[in-house]
């Protein structure tokens, strides 16, 4: 068996190579001339699997390492009875994870407790319920938007949009991209609703680029200038926008789930899915392919504020500015497309907030629930 697969996912030869030959390539550079001999296709959320590319090839199989399929073409896959499975939840924790460093980073900078403010959730599914569940566990007001849920399961516990808007100074965006249909969300946040955005919003976008619109959102950035946006996922990714980018409070290039954790078990939910596709047994686990982390343990014996005990907790495992200062240095020396591209290809080792144990002393054990709502192993 011949596997074509993206060079960026880890893991590759653990989880892949009892299969056959591996041959990885980048994923946005994979083309019908690489599939001609191969049998099975493993890429992520940069490959468009389209008709065209499977179009005289011998594939039997495509795997996508994440919890998006916008990007595969499922009815030219059932059409040619192709095997597929996706990774739904791989890597909802550590979305989960940016979201919260990067609310309590814009609290600190904005000198504005996110304690005190009000977040509305839109699209709760795998990532917007464990964000929704954080911030409620760390007890801030929360309010949940998601329609296809609401008819579904009944329009308790949910509100729509609109009304999110009016009630909210926090919006986080966490649904997928659905171009056409009764709850199409392409421009979910189109001009109208960016204008009706009180002043001092906060806007994060973790879901999908195109569910925004990145002009009506560039223009109320620099004429009213009083809202604050913070972006992992845009419009014509690479190709973004460089002049919202610049706008951006944080301007992320798509690793909202970029957590070592988070790809290693997209690729173990692929293997899986391979193995059972090809009736072959399948013994691999997490453990066996994840290592443990650099930094396992921190002590607190202070009772800090929560905020700032939540941000030093974090911030030892993951600070979203990282990755934005990252963005803006490479975009400026490489060019947007590129710069953008090469942080998703060099981005550095990263764990999720749950493989840091923090022991508490004296005091800082009233610390012990919020850090345990926003994920911490707390002893």
């Amino acid at each position: 068996m011949h596997l074509i697969m993206d060079a960026n996912i880890p893991a590759a030869d653990a989880c892949f190579s009892a299969f056959g030959r591996i041959t990885r390539l980048p994923g946005r550079a994979i083309t019908p001339a690489h599939l001609r001999k191969a049998d099975a296709l493993i890429v992520r959320s940069v490959t468009p699997v389209t008709e065209a590319l499977l179009a005289d090839t011998p594939i039997s199989f495509v795997g996508t390492c994440t919890i998006g399929t916008d990007h595969i073409d499922r009815d030219s896959l059932a059409a040619r009875g192709i095997g597929f499975a996706s990774a739904p939840g791989c890597n909802a924790e550590a979305v989960a994870d940016y979201v919260l460093s990067t609310l309590l980073t814009l609290a600190e900078r904005e000198g504005r407790p996110l304690l005190e403010r009000r977040v509305g959730v839109v699209g709760v599914g795998n990532v917007g319920a464990r964000v929704q569940a954080r911030l409620q566990g760390l007890g801030i007001d929360v309010l949940a938007c998601d329609p296809p849920r609401a008819e579904r399961e009944g329009s308790a516990g949910f509100v729509d949009l609109d009304t999110l808007i009016e009630r909210c100074d926090v919006l986080c965006l966490h649904t997928p991209l659905v171009m056409q249909g009764p709850h199409a969300t392409y421009y979910l946040l189109d001009a109208g609703r960016i204008a009706a955005l009180a002043p001092y919003s906060l806007v994060l976008n973790a879901g999908r680029g195109d569910c925004v619109d990145g002009r009506a959102l560039y223009q109320r950035l620099v004429g009213e200038g009083d809202i604050t946006a913070a972006l992992d996922v845009w419009e014509n990714e690479p190709s973004i926008n460089p002049r919202l980018q610049r706008q951006v409070a944080l301007a992320t290039p798509h690793i909202a789930g970029y957590s070592l954790d988070g790809k290693l078990r997209g690729s173990l939910m692929i293997h899986r899915a391979l193995a059972e596709h090809l009736g072959a047994p399948s013994t691999l686990s997490l453990g066996d392919i994840c290592p443990p982390p650099a930094l396992a343990a921190l002590s607190l014996s202070e009772a800090l504020p929560v905020e700032e005990a939540l941000r030093l907790c974090a911030r030892a495992v993951y600070d979203a500015r990282r990755d934005h200062d990252a963005l803006r240095r490479r975009a400026a020396r490489e060019g947007v497309a590129a710069g953008f591209d090469a942080c998703r290809a060099d981005y550095p080792l990263r764990r999720e907030l749950a493989t840091l144990s923090v022991h508490l002393h004296g005091d800082a054990q009233r610390l012990a629930a919020p850090l345990r709502a926003a994920g911490f192993a707390v002893i």
